[in-house]
């Protein structure tokens, strides 16, 4: 019901949201950094291996943006050069380190999600963008 009512409210106020871009933008990689930290402590619960913790935490992460993006009929923004994978992936890497070491739990999620949040932040306010291939633009 909540989605719903957020979906109408976004229809109904589309040139609001569209202004409210760098909000729209911040609470994403908000999202980014809960859903990161989130998915990683819950594929620790079930006993995966660290790596299968880390790559699960980024996948729960991007996992949303990708389907939003989809849904409006965007190239999802992981698939772009864009800073998105890899805050997701260093957060994740944080928390199950973190517990790797036997330290606490929350501390741990806080520090990890404010690591994927504040590289997805920065790669949004200055535009950092991950390298690319040359040959990445052209036509075989």
């Amino acid at each position: 019901m909540v989605s719903i009512l957020a979906g109408l409210l976004v229809f109904a106020g589309f040139h609001t949201v569209r202004r409210a871009r760098d909000a729209v933008l911040m609470l994403d990689a908000l999202g980014l950094a809960v859903f990161a930290v989130a998915g990683s402590l819950k594929a620790l619960a079930f006993n995966a291996d660290p790596l299968a913790a880390i790559l699960l935490g980024m996948l729960t992460a991007i996992g949303g943006g990708m389907l939003r993006d989809l849904l409006v009929v965007e190239v999802p923004t992981v698939l772009r050069a864009e800073l998105y994978a890899v805050a997701a992936l260093a957060g994740a890497a944080v928390v199950v380190g973190g517990q790797l070491l036997g330290l606490p739990t929350g501390p741990v999620a806080v520090a990890g999600g404010a690591l994927c949040f504040a590289l997805r932040a920065i790669a949004i306010r200055r535009g950092w963008r991950l390298p690319v291939s040359p040959a990445a633009g052209r036509a075989e």
